[in-house]
């Protein structure tokens, strides 16, 4: 079948869709074999697609903070491992200095090979395809691998770095589980993890077999040519948005002291943006450190959701974006500084900061509200929904998952199920969304109780610097954790805490409302 330079727009679009497709048949695959609550139930993982360099071409409509910096992890791969890189081989990485963004999002790599009978040739791959999921457990000092407290990524798990998973076909289950078992914080649980990278492999497979299947009814070329016209159609997309954008700068205070500072400058000539985060604080002592993969991911989200179109997130978006990271400081860290909180907390705040230099959208409740508990028998990890900030003309949500995660709360019934706990009660936090001509979303108060001793911990934000508004909008209101104990007393926590949970505690987390935006003298 023969291409052409320029895309026929009805090509275009079933190519565009067949390509999320095909990443939204790996993530059923994932969701089905998989043996974790985090990722069976709570959808807590990411598929996507890639071209021959590396490239994001089309995902699932999985987790923002996954597929914008998954692509970091598959060009880590094609630099360091080259011409290694072997038909029937796949690598497992979730190094957050190439690619990664927290150790518990472990990424599992598989590249796509022409279909031959010849053994004898050694092409190179055609494409990638990448599944990224959060293990409930990863090592660390803490279960749950969510340390409130880590100051060097070596207290946070086991860092794999283009680990070869599978060697042409043969699973290396005995190297991955003495990889997982001989660190100085070993993973809690590695038959589960085990279990994961499988679910992941066989996701990886299904896309393997329906870009070969694509590759059988169009042909090579075809395919190729049209992953970059999709490129390049999400490219053309994205400097439409720019073209109605302004000038506008930003400081964000976190509960923690540090800033972030953004400033975004529009050259309308060349349809094109830069973000440059100069001035922001310098590396942290703590684990708020956000990977520069988390950072880029966190700017494509950004740009993409000012995007009116129906577009797959992917390379393409970024092209008209020139995004300045100064080394060293808190969005772009080095080795070995801790970074699981900058994934989950750091990535919220990036967004919120980018929508305030906007002037686009009030802040939502800039946190994951990371909930963690386990022993050595049990360990489980949740995101909590809060309110999404409003904006010009409409007003935030409540209960929701905000920008950077789209994960699910496990069931109840589920959560009860298989851990020693009980969701005492879930429900919405009345007057928690600031008010304004559009009023922030509220957010949620979560109990939790304990039926036997266990170790909790939780990493958030906003429990002191409240979500602000924009153009007059009132500030949401700051979350708050606390523990109802057994004997009576009650105990107020940090936005980041470890405690030690007794049978009958009960651990309550309040999540941060959204920002109004417009004063009340506005209302209609």
């Amino acid at each position: 079948m023969s291409t052409t330079s320029q895309p026929d727009p009805v090509r275009l679009e079933i190519f565009k869709n067949l390509y999320q497709f095909i990443a939204e048949q790996m993530g059923i695959v994932l969701q089905n074999t998989a043996a974790s609550v985090n990722i069976k139930e709570r959808l807590d993982f990411s598929c996507a697609i890639f071209d021959a360099s590396g490239l994001l071409v089309a995902n699932a409509p999985h987790i923002p903070v996954h597929l914008g910096s998954m692509s970091e992890s598959v060009r880590s791969l094609i630099n360091d491992q080259g011409d290694t890189i072997k038909s029937g081989n796949v690598y497992l990485s979730n190094n957050p200095y190439n690619g990664g963004t927290h150790l518990p999002d472990v990424t599992v790599i598989t590249p796509v090979f022409p279909e031959t009978n010849d053994n004898t040739a050694s092409p190179t791959p055609l494409f990638f395809v990448a599944s990224r999921g959060h293990q409930a457990d990863i090592g660390g000092i803490t279960p749950g691998s969510m340390p409130p407290h880590s100051t060097t990524v070596e207290e946070e798990g086991i860092l794999f770095d283009n680990f070869l998973l599978v060697e042409q076909d043969n699973f290396h289950e005995i190297q991955v589980r003495n990889f997982l078992t001989n660190h100085k914080y070993p993973t809690r649980n590695p038959d589960q993890n085990l279990a994961d990278f499988k679910a992941q492999i066989a996701a990886n497979e299904r896309g393997v077999q329906e870009l070969h299947k694509m590759v059988a009814q169009s042909g090579l070329k075809t395919v190729q040519a049209y992953m970059q016209f999709v490129q390049n159609n999400a490219e053309e997309s994205v400097r439409r948005a720019i073209d109605v954008l302004k000038d506008g700068s930003f400081i964000y205070h976190m509960d923690n002291g540090a800033e972030i500072h953004v400033q975004v400058i529009i050259d309308r000539e060349n349809r094109h943006a830069t973000i440059d985060f100069t001035g922001t604080s310098e590396q942290l002592n703590s684990n708020f450190n956000a990977p520069k993969a988390v950072t880029q991911a966190a700017v494509l989200y950004v740009f993409r959701t000012l995007v009116d179109d129906s577009i797959p997130l992917n390379a393409g978006c970024l092209k008209p974006l020139k995004i300045i990271i100064p080394e060293g400081c808190m969005l772009n860290p080095a080795y070995p500084a801790a970074v699981v909180a900058g994934n989950v907390e750091t990535s919220q705040t990036i967004v919120d900061a980018l929508y305030g230099a906007l002037g686009v959208m009030a802040a939502s409740q800039g946190t994951m509200n990371n909930f963690t508990f386990g022993n050595e028998r049990y360990q489980y990890y949740e995101t909590i929904c809060g309110g999404s900030g409003a904006g010009a003309n409409f007003d935030g949500t409540d209960a929701v998952q905000t920008h950077m995660t789209n994960s699910r709360l496990t069931d109840p019934e589920i959560l009860e199920t298989r851990y020693p706990v009980q969701v005492e009660s879930f429900c919405l936090r009345p007057d928690s969304g600031g008010k304004g001509k559009y009023s922030g979303g509220n957010g949620v108060i979560r109990r939790i109780k304990f039926l036997e001793p266990m170790t909790a911990n939780i990493l958030s934000g906003h429990r002191c610097v409240p979500p602000f508004g924009l153009n007059g909008g009132e500030a949401g209101k700051v979350g708050r954790n606390w523990i109802a104990r057994q004997n009576g007393t009650q105990e107020d926590l940090d936005s980041t805490a470890t405690v030690e949970m007794l049978s009958g505690d009960v651990f309550v987390i309040e999540t941060p409302g959204g920002g109004g935006f417009g004063s009340m003298g506005n209302s209609p």
